[in-house]
């Protein structure tokens, strides 16, 4: 048994955890081996192998995402928070490396997000997903923008909205009975709207401000140029 269950809700005990662990280490094999199909298809040599370089650089950007996940300017009440640019972090390597790594890569960082903070109460299989499986692998949708004219910032902007979406249904199914006392009952079919981009529209904010810092830019197209060459 993975969970422990107890007045209506769940918690993961250790083999939870554990196999989570597992599942987030097989999701990054995975990734090397679609990167490598997709270099020795473009290289008409079956068998060749992509430089490691690649899974290293998501791996990288994913560990660093979760790191700042952590570093939260702002933290709501029932969950959510306004992190420095932990999002950004893994919708970049869906722009770097295009929606199949990207979205691999986010549903590890979805695995790390619900190990942090969702493990301990959950309320049923598709809230977890909700709020966490698919909210965060969400973010991959980015790399539908690989290539595009500014791919970097319309990606993200789509990411973070498609994360909130997740996180809104999530809310509407499971959450409504927490909508606080103080909040216009009149407008309570669009509270899971707006307690959710309450912080993700301030993240996304910020993260747009820093990263068309002309140093920051100029940083991360040195980035785009090196990931082009692996």
């Amino acid at each position: 048994m993975f969970w422990n269950s107890e007045d209506g809700y769940f918690a993961l005990n250790e083999n939870g955890y554990g196999a989570l662990v597992v599942i987030a280490i097989l999701v990054m094999i995975f990734i090397d081996v679609l990167r490598g199909r997709k270099a020795a298809e473009k290289a008409q040599e079956p068998g060749k192998k992509l430089p490691v370089t690649t899974v290293t650089f998501a791996g990288a950007s994913i560990a660093l995402a979760y790191v700042l996940s952590f570093i939260k300017i702002y933290e709501m009440p029932w969950g959510g928070s306004v992190s420095l640019l932990s999002m950004f972090f893994v919708a970049f390597v869906g722009y770097l490396f295009g929606p199949g790594v990207g979205f691999s890569a986010a549903f590890v960082f979805s695995i790390l997000q619900f190990i942090q903070s969702g493990g301990t109460y959950m309320l049923s299989p598709f809230q977890v997903c909700c709020d966490y499986f698919l909210a965060f692998t969400a973010l991959g949708v980015s790399g539908f923008f690989k290539g595009k004219k500014n791919g970097l910032l319309i990606g993200y902007l789509v990411a973070v909205f498609c994360r909130g979406v997740f996180h809104t249904i999530g809310g509407y199914l499971y959450w409504m009975d927490y909508m606080p006392e103080s909040f216009p009952k009149s407008l309570a079919a669009i509270y899971p709207i707006a307690y959710n981009y309450a912080y993700l529209v301030p993240e996304a904010v910020i993260t747009v401000i820093v990263i068309l810092l002309p140093p920051v830019k100029k940083g991360l197209a040195r980035v785009r140029a090196m990931a082009d060459q692996m």
